[in-house]
C-alpha cells in the first residue's frame, strides 16, 4: 500500500458512484463493486474520538474503495476522496 496525495480525475454514476479514474496519464476502469469508507463528520472532530457509551461516533462518506483496471490489464485498488472545498478527486492510498 502506497499513502498518495495525488489529484486525479474520477467519472462518476449519477449517484456519484466511480466508474472510471484517471492516473498519471493513465484511464483505469471500475472492474469490481466500490464500497464507500467512513470517516467522522468534520463538525465532530473538535471533540476528538471520546467514547461516551451510547451509540457510535456520527459518520458521513469518507470517500470510496474500488479496484481499476487499465487497457493492458495492470490493475489497482484505489481510495479516492472528493475535495468539496477545492472541487477536486484526491487519491489518498493505492493497492498493488
Amino acid at each position: 500500500m502506497a499513502e498518495i496525495d495525488e489529484t486525479v480525475t474520477v467519472w462518476t454514476t449519477d449517484e456519484g458512484i466511480p466508474t472510471r479514474l484517471v492516473w498519471r496519464a493513465r484511464r483505469y476502469r471500475v472492474t469490481d463493486t466500490p464500497t464507500v469508507w467512513a470517516d467522522v463528520c468534520a463538525w465532530w472532530r473538535p471533540f476528538g474520538e471520546k467514547h461516551y457509551g451510547i451509540g457510535s461516533l456520527p459518520r458521513e462518506i469518507g470517500g470510496w474503495r474500488f479496484q481499476g483496471t487499465d487497457d493492458a490489464g495492470e490493475a489497482h485498488v484505489f481510495d479516492v476522496r472528493h475535495d468539496d472545498t477545492h472541487r477536486r478527486w484526491q487519491l489518498v492510498r493505492v493497492f498493488d
